[in-house]
């Protein structure tokens, strides 16, 4: 079993004092068993090592160390990648099924078709799908602009697998099955840089893999799956960049005659950390996200004002007195520069079919409608589109027309109300006792995952709130910038299928939970980092019972994932298995 004790102690770093002696009444309790927690030192708190698995683990499976030594380098790749191959094969496993424009896909494969052929989204007719099912060579795409409420980069997305496969289930579903597959690949190797674990890191990546509304929405030709790939690709190069960060303050630390790193207030409030392009990558995806959906905007800033705390916390343990005065004075401008007017940029960008074709809705809007005013200095473009962005906003704040399937923020976590894409009864069904089989792809996380959730954020909170646990503010930033802005329109129609966005930071949070069931290494004396410490002083009795824990958990949700499969897939199954999949009465 991996040892996670040093994830525990990356905790440290997040505002708690360094250098300081244990208390007395910790040194009053040494004839009484206790052992203090290992002093850790400063290029440690800065740059914490990552976690090796036990030699005893080598031992017992007969491996020589140096053999140990290159699986642990093949593992940092080659576990992640091969939770993404699974996932992969789940996820194109007959992913054109069913062969129907389901839920909003007949607005996005469309829009996206006609964006990919001629630069901007027509103006469809309404009994065009069952044209498209039959033959999509007859369809022709419509030459009048149509009146689209989101930004373009999902649908261009969504556009080029069309390209390659063509107008069919298979080839608007096929990009957005690539970007869920890639980010299980991508929350593996965020995972393990955070958790500086491998293991955990894989785990997280299976969780995500084996989340139903995740695998939904990968299966779906719809743009939510796309700006949760990007905001996630987002959080992945502002991790990078806090260690890039971290190492940079490090290497310009003094070293004493021992050779130990000390702090320097000096070096800490005045060291310049200059080019720093994994902020600008992130600039970059958060523009892709906001260029997908608007809500990216409310992810761009509570990242900004994740990653600005991140270098208060690098400059405080560097040894700064004074970190936010030093973070204002040294990075706050650089940090806005390579993350705000990239991403604005990158959205600008995004509109260059409905730019340079000239046809577009509202494209023409300056040289008519909107001839005269204080803003004629501006390119007729871009107040065009600056009116029929003010237009969508208009639509989106005011649609608060009803709707089946439409839920409350508040019921997303326990997933109160799940969305049906499809739906089919099919009549003489020999596996059925009443001659019915039902047909289903529904919306919905796997259960036990997001109730297990529901813990592992109280957790995660209280981890944050009293140990100062900077991974745990990080998750529990991810989670709140993709869920709480919802709150902000409880009268607009919103669905849960929306909460995906978040959905990895969920996947986090139960890993950091399972982490703390598993707990320390024996004999690391660093189980009361975890808050989970017991009265055994090794450690191992404590440690099997959260293995065992961790373990029925995992297979657990695992298997709640596989009894779901069928309403996942849309696998037709006996009227009465498909109603013992209804757990709660919401779900019909």
């Amino acid at each position: 079993m991996t040892s996670t004790a040093p994830e525990a102690r990356q905790g440290q770093d997040a505002g708690e004092p360094h250098g300081e002696d244990p208390a007395s009444w910790q040194q009053r309790l040494r004839r009484f068993g206790h052992s203090p927690r290992p002093g850790i030192g400063l290029r440690e708190r800065l740059v914490p090592p990552y976690t090796r698995p036990g030699v005893q683990l080598w031992a017992v499976l007969g491996i020589s160390p140096p053999m140990a030594e290159r699986l642990v380098r093949w593992s940092a790749w080659g576990g992640p990648l091969l939770v993404a191959l699974v996932a992969g094969l789940l996820r194109f496993w007959n992913l054109g099924s069913p062969h129907a424009l389901i839920f909003d896909e007949t607005y996005y494969a469309k829009d996206s078709w006609a964006l990919i052929n001629q630069g901007y989204e027509g103006d469809w007719p309404k009994d065009i799908d069952k044209l498209i099912l039959q033959d999509p060579s007859k369809v022709d795409i419509p030459v009048d602009p149509g009146y689209v409420v989101h930004p373009p980069v999902g649908k261009w997305i969504i556009g080029l697998g069309e390209h390659f496969f063509g107008f069919t289930p298979f080839g608007w579903r096929f990009m957005v099955a690539v970007l869920g597959t890639l980010s299980v690949l991508m929350l593996c190797r965020i995972g393990r840089r955070l958790f500086r674990s491998t293991f955990l890191g894989c785990l997280a990546g299976t969780l995500l893999a084996v989340d139903g509304l995740h695998f939904v929405m990968s299966r779906t030709a719809l743009l939510d799956l796309v700006l949760m790939f990007f905001v996630l690709a987002a959080f992945g190069a502002l991790l990078i960049d806090r260690d890039w960060a971290r190492r940079r303050l490090a290497a310009a630390l003094p070293v004493d005659e021992e050779g130990v790193l000390r702090p320097d207030a000096g070096v800490a409030e005045n060291l310049r950390l200059g080019w720093r392009p994994w902020r600008i990558t992130a600039g970059l995806m958060l523009g892709l996200a906001f260029a997908t959906k608007w809500n990216g905007l409310y992810i761009m800033v509570g990242f900004g004002l994740m990653t600005v705390l991140w270098d208060v916390g690098a400059r405080r343990t560097a040894g700064a007195v004074r970190p936010y005065t030093a973070v204002l004075k040294r990075d706050l401008v650089p940090a806005f520069v390579s993350t705000v007017p990239v991403a604005i940029l990158t959205y600008l960008v995004s509109w260059t079919g409905w730019i340079v074709t000239g046809k577009g809705y509202y494209r023409n809007w300056a040289q008519t409608d909107g001839r005269g005013g204080d803003w004629t200095w501006l390119p007729d473009w871009l107040r065009s589109l600056w009116h029929y962005e003010y237009q969508v906003y208009e639509f989106h704040v005011n649609l608060t027309s009803g709707h089946t399937y439409q839920s409350n923020p508040w019921s997303w976590i326990v997933l109160g109300r799940p969305v049906s894409y499809f739906w089919e009864e099919q009549q003489g069904c020999a596996a059925s006792a009443t001659g019915k089989c039902s047909r289903e792809v529904l919306a919905i996380g796997t259960p036990l995952l997001w109730w297990a959730a529901c813990f592992a954020l109280a957790y995660v909170l209280w981890r944050w709130f009293f140990r100062r646990d900077w991974r745990a503010g990080a998750i529990a930033c991810g989670v709140a910038a993709g869920w709480l802005p919802w709150f902000l329109y409880q009268e607009r129609t919103i669905f849960l299928f929306y909460a995906v966005v978040f959905v990895p930071f969920l996947c986090l949070a139960v890993t950091m939970m399972i982490g703390a069931m598993l707990g320390p290494a024996a004999g690391t004396g660093t189980g009361q980092e975890l808050g989970l410490g017991s009265g055994d002083p090794t450690g191992e009795r404590r440690r099997t019972l959260g293995a065992i824990g961790a373990g029925v958990l995992v297979l657990l949700i695992i298997w709640n994932f596989i009894y779901f499969w069928p309403i996942y897939t849309g696998t037709p199954i006996p009227d009465g298995s498909w109603r013992e999949r209804m757990w709660l009465d919401t779900w019909i």
